[in-house]
């Protein structure tokens, strides 16, 4: 069934010093609706000029009005903030999912929600955090005191546009930095009008800036080189990741990077296939697999293997690629024709491979516009298929079976990256034994996508550089200095 909306797409400019502007030199490009191709609206398209009014904005409002504010008063405009979200979630799960492609069930259910949830969790969570005091001896007594890190780049991404920016954007503002922003060209919407929802809730102006634009030789570039900007979150794929690093490199910027991943899913016979099935599902292809999370690399052990790939193909196959709107559809539209084309790509790098696509691999019947693919399922493949060792970041998984434990820990592990991995076992003992020998920043044991914010979360080898999530985050946004007393 289709859902009415009376949610419309919107313009969007950038915000800098509290008001929405337009470019300096008024350009513009379309934001396209990846579930139809048509056009939803313009976005200004900024640079150099305006990621420079936006960090000289930042950098007054970082010593005016927001400078003074205690941490109670921060912590209350945070959770307006979260509230706000919540006033207007639909409106907001409407326009996240126009521009995203994603059904718009998901984004009303997860997206929105924890969006707001970030907020109002560090508004929470600032109010507990403190720092050392220890005395030497008679000599002296030493604190800590915690700062602002200064005006903080936000690079943000476009399979989560609104929960991931706000997950950055909340700890900042907790520890009283102010920020500059640059969404990602296909996601614009929800960050335009997440900067209204935060001048409503009462930030100052200036402490808030958004500047639409591209890459390099754009916004981003801009934000990434400019002197001015005292660290830079960014999440993202490593490719990007690493030209920022050497564009932050000459100020030697703090960095936080969240960044792909190929992520192991090891089921062992012993496990309840039904409910490994169940959720296997959702880790593999719940927002069209646009996941850095999803596991995307499932590895069976073989007395299991014949039976999960019976069960896992028959579910898959009952999976509805639809329209957004409609209330049964679980697989939506790619993000775009540029990325539809690469995951396809894969695609045809298996078959050329000689692999085997036991279900999806094109477009569904019915559909001539819009960034449709099937869920794909691939097995045949061995570990040095590129469609085994690179992200496809998309609907796309391959199934591999295995004998030795050993043997998937060395298989799992070998890989560039190391973001999240997902074990499935009612063996306690080698539940334990496995997890410590994963090279990731995240392992979950018989579930996937549970997350407590006070938790790290990061990946390690190509997939990040540093932790987030409660002190971590609190310990990114801030500095902390030393004080020594002389008694």
């Amino acid at each position: 069934m289709q859902v009415e909306t009376k949610v419309k797409a919107i313009n969007c400019l950038h915000f800098i010093n509290g008001q929405f502007v337009e470019s300096q030199n008024k350009k513009t490009f379309e934001n396209i609706n990846p579930a139809t191709e048509e056009v939803l609206g313009t976005v200004a398209e900024g640079g150099r000029e305006e990621v420079d009014y936006a960090v000289a904005a930042a950098r007054r409002a970082l010593n005016g009005k927001w400078k003074n504010i205690t941490t109670g008063e921060r912590s209350k405009i945070l959770r307006r903030i979260g509230d706000l979200i919540l006033e207007r979630q639909e409106e907001l799960a409407r326009l996240e999912s126009m521009d995203t492609g994603k059904p718009f069930w998901l984004a009303n259910s997860i997206d929105i929600p924890r969006a707001a949830y970030n907020f109002h969790f560090f508004a929470d969570y600032m109010i507990s955090v403190n720092t050392d005091a220890n005395q030497q001896d008679d000599q002296a007594l030493h604190y800590s005191y915690r700062r602002p890190v200064g005006v903080v780049g936000i690079i943000k991404p476009w399979n989560l546009p609104l929960l991931l920016l706000t997950w950055k954007l909340a700890p900042c503002l907790a520890m009283g930095n102010t920020a500059v922003i640059k969404p990602a060209e296909w996601t614009p919407m929800t960050a335009t009008v997440l900067m209204e929802i935060c001048k409503e809730a009462g930030v100052p102006d200036g402490v808030v800036n958004l500047v639409h634009g591209f890459g390099p030789n754009s916004a981003g570039g801009a934000i990434s080189e400019h002197p001015d900007i005292d660290a830079i979150s960014f999440i993202g794929e490593p490719g990007t990741g690493s030209a920022i690093m050497k564009a932050a490199s000459s100020s030697l910027k703090k960095l936080s990077f969240e960044l792909g991943g190929k992520n192991p899913n090891i089921i062992f016979a012993d496990s309840d296939l039904d409910e490994v099935v169940e959720t296997t599902i959702k880790s593999s292809f719940i927002n069209q697999g646009e996941v850095c999370l999803c596991g995307s690399r499932i590895y069976v052990e073989r007395p299991a293997y014949e039976e999960f790939l019976k069960k896992f193909v028959e579910k898959v196959k009952t999976l509805k690629v639809g329209q957004p709107e409609n209330e049964d559809t679980k697989v939506g539209a790619l993000i775009s024709k540029e990325h539809y084309d690469r995951v396809n790509s894969y695609i045809e790098i298996a078959r050329n491979d000689g692999a085997n696509i036991l279900t999806g691999g094109k477009r569904p019947d019915g559909f001539e516009k819009g960034y449709y693919l099937e869920p794909t399922i691939i097995t045949g493949l061995d570990r040095n298929s590129r469609c085994v060792r690179e992200e496809i970041f998309g609907p796309v998984v391959t199934v591999m079976p295995f004998d030795m434990e050993e043997e998937v820990i060395v298989q799992a592990n070998d890989s560039h990256y190391g973001l999240s991995a997902t074990i499935w076992t009612n063996d306690l003992r080698r539940a334990h034994r496995v997890a410590h020998q994963i090279e990731a920043g995240i392992i979950w044991v018989n579930t996937w996508f549970l997350r407590d914010l006070r938790t790290p979360f990061g990946g390690m080898k190509n997939s990040g550089i540093g932790r987030t999530g409660g002190m971590h985050s609190i310990d990114f946004y801030s500095e902390l200095s030393n004080i020594t007393i002389k008694l």
